[in-house]
């Protein structure tokens, strides 16, 4: 990221040796330089390389490298991880990636767009240890960790660099070493000035990426980007936007921060310091979460019971893959239904035996949305779990009679 800027020094480090500074006269020389200690490509050079301590951290491919970790045979070839012929995608390798696979997308497509792929159920024990050995990782370098999901998360590593001299560039270069070399995955690195720039550095160079967005750089980085890269842009947010004539993240950063606050309220106020770099978001460490849960809006409202009970499918199998992952049982389930008018209905059941099972899911809500009375079209349904105990926890939620409530706003 730090071609543009020349007025300093420009240093960098090896990300196989570590070895540090490295310095090449201009652009052109940094794209064919090699480390002079130990001749390896991966070098990076940054203007602010020795200050930016905050970093984002996301597995590339988390559960297909488990596997291709466990299969070394299938190392170059096309891996999906996902249910039965009509579940979904929870991951695709980038081979598989290369042939149109995505996640979410169902597993009938998937395959027809990648027949030589080797599918595997998802096996969310395995997953889940893989999971907790990095974590473990994470904290011994510094307790202010912000999971995100079981393959990503925010660490601040201010602090550890202050304390032992050492950049935070090179101790997540010699993570994501020890990580590839002990757990058999591969890690994409975002270091950045605060958490809105490490997210975004994150994706920048994946897989087996790390990429830096320093402050200096940051409005003139952001400003010709789609305004939906920044956080808390969905799809209806950005049409709203483009509306007022707003496009990209350079067009939000032009309009005055009191434009953005009366348009769009608080939300816009963050937005309009987001498009000029700045979040003042810290990095909080995890806490428990109290319901677990999946959404999906429809790109066509749907009237069909059978059409939503089908959409509950997946939904079943994301939340139970969750629950697992965070090794929780669920004794209580939600539905949420959104309108075509935007009105929001929830259906609440508890259940007789807590569980973290997709097909017990889906039949409790299942059920709930056949107690609905189904008209007109809904634009959005969702699923959650509530009232979450660890796994292998036996009490009193396990005797509970169904008790069922019903909301609308």
């Amino acid at each position: 990221m730090s071609d543009r800027f020349e007025a300093k020094a420009v240093t960098g480090f090896c990300r196989d040796c570590l070895a540090s500074p490295l310095a090449t006269p201009d652009t052109a020389a940094r794209l064919k330089a090699r480390c002079a200690v130990c001749g390896s490509p991966r070098l990076r050079f940054h203007a602010e390389w020795r200050d930016l301590t905050i970093a984002h951290i996301d597995c590339d491919a988390f559960y297909a490298s488990v596997e291709k970790r466990d299969r070394p045979d299938l190392r170059h070839r096309a891996v999906i991880v996902g249910g039965g012929e009509r579940g979904v995608v929870a991951a695709a390798c980038y081979v598989a990636r290369a042939a149109g696979v995505r996640s979410a997308m169902p597993m009938g497509q998937a395959l027809r767009l990648c027949p030589e792929a080797t599918v595997f159920p998802p096996t969310m024990s395995k997953y889940s240890a893989v999971s907790r050995a990095l974590r473990r990782r994470f904290l011994a370098l510094t307790p202010l960790v912000e999971p995100l999901s079981l393959d990503e998360a925010f660490l601040d590593l201010t602090t550890p660099a202050h304390a032992t001299g050492i950049p935070a560039a090179l101790l997540l270069a010699n993570l994501a070493r020890e990580v590839e070399a002990n757990l058999g995955i591969t890690l994409s690195i975002g270091l950045g000035a605060n958490k809105l720039l490490a997210k975004i550095a994150s994706d920048l160079d994946k897989p087996r990426g790390f990429a830096l967005i320093g402050r200096a750089e940051a409005a003139n980085f952001l400003a010709p980007r789609p305004v939906s890269l920044l956080w808390g842009v969905g799809k209806a947010l950005a049409a709203a936007l483009e509306r007022e004539g707003v496009r990209t993240i350079g067009d939000l950063a032009a309009r005055e921060p009191m434009w953005a606050a009366r348009r769009f309220g608080q939300i816009g106020l963050r937005l309009s310091e987001f498009a000029r770099g700045h979040d003042r978001r810290r990095i909080t460490p995890d806490r428990p979460a109290k319901s677990i849960g999946a959404e999906t809006t429809f790109r066509q409202d749907r009237t069909r019971l059978e059409d939503l009970s089908d959409a509950l499918r997946p939904l079943a199998e994301t939340v139970a893959r969750r629950l697992q992952a965070a090794d929780k049982l669920a004794a209580g389930v939600t539905v949420k239904l959104k309108s075509a008018d935007f009105v929001q209905r929830t259906r609440s059941t508890s259940l007789p035996t807590p569980t973290q099972e997709a097909a017990d899911l889906w039949h409790a809500c299942d059920a709930l949305l056949r107690a609905e009375t189904v008209r007109g079209g809904f634009r959005l349904i969702g699923l959650s779990c509530d009232r979450l105990i660890d796994a292998g926890e036996t009490g009193p939620l396990g005797l509970l009679a169904p008790q069922t409530s019903v909301t609308q706003e």
